[in-house]
């Protein structure tokens, strides 16, 4: 099967009208269009999400002060949560501090922004509270950091490893090719805004990070499976350049926006 033949499958599947026309919402709103129609979208408008934070470090901490921002509920986590207690003043009334299994049993969307040697421990102490969530992973596997199991995870590529680390749920990956002082610096900005890559297997799991992207103040690109997620790894020539939506399509050889 040749790349564009994957791609359609991905994109047409015969059998999935409605994966189709979710898939065309966020072409639209990566063009700047209508946001696409998720399960927090309602007749009275978009309801705000409830997030839970599995790590508050800088990359969590930066996406959840985004959020929160953007008017969304935010349980920010540690397994110290008093220590959290400036983040929270700093993210407002929307957000308060719990224990890692808190945020896991409080968010519809799950960001997970630990070491990534530690994903496989996330999956074992709290998949059972994720299953059936979105689930957001933004870890990078290093080898001086997290051990042998960083090589394994790269050698997959890392969506599919952190799907297996993380069963039952509806996983993810994205926010991990953008650094935490791009986060801080230029979300929002005017102008091209920095793209942000995005793959996962469930559609509409994907259109809800698509609007999560956009709430944060970037570019979201649709990039495909997770298999295709090893694009964006740690270390690829897309990996913290801080590049356009528009340079992310022609640097990974997506079609251009119409």
């Amino acid at each position: 099967m040749t790349i564009h033949q994957s791609r359609l499958r991905f994109f047409v599947g015969a059998a999935a009208v409605a994966a189709a026309l979710t898939l065309s919402a966020i072409a639209l709103t990566a063009q700047g269009g209508p946001a696409p129609q998720t399960p927090f979208d309602s007749a009275q408008g978009r309801r705000p999400m409830k997030i839970g934070l599995i790590g508050s470090g800088q990359q969590g901490g930066a996406l959840g002060l985004l959020w929160a921002k953007a008017g969304h509920e935010v349980l920010f986590s540690s397994r110290h949560p008093e220590n959290l207690k400036d983040l929270v003043a700093r993210a407002g009334p929307k957000a308060r501090a719990g224990t890692p299994q808190e945020a896991a049993t409080f968010g519809d969307v799950i960001l997970i922004a630990v070491p990534y040697g530690a994903t496989p421990q996330v999956g074992r102490d709290y998949a059972p509270l994720m299953k059936g969530k979105i689930v957001i992973d933004c870890g990078n596997p290093r080898e001086d950091r997290d051990g042998p199991m960083a090589n394994d995870a790269i050698a997959k590529g890392t969506g599919v490893a952190s799907a297996e680390f993380l069963p039952g749920v509806r996983l993810v990956r994205a926010f991990n090719a953008i650094s935490f002082t791009m986060l801080q610096k230029e979300a929002h900005r005017a102008g091209e805004r920095v793209g942000i890559p995005v793959a996962g297997d469930d559609q509409a799991a994907v259109a809800t990070v698509v609007r999560l992207v956009v709430d944060a103040g970037f570019d979201p690109v649709v990039v495909g499976p997770l298999s295709r997620a090893r694009e964006f790894d740690r270390g690829t020539p897309v990996y913290v350049k801080g590049m356009t939506a528009r340079q992310l399509r022609e640097a990974l050889k997506l079609p251009p926006r119409p």
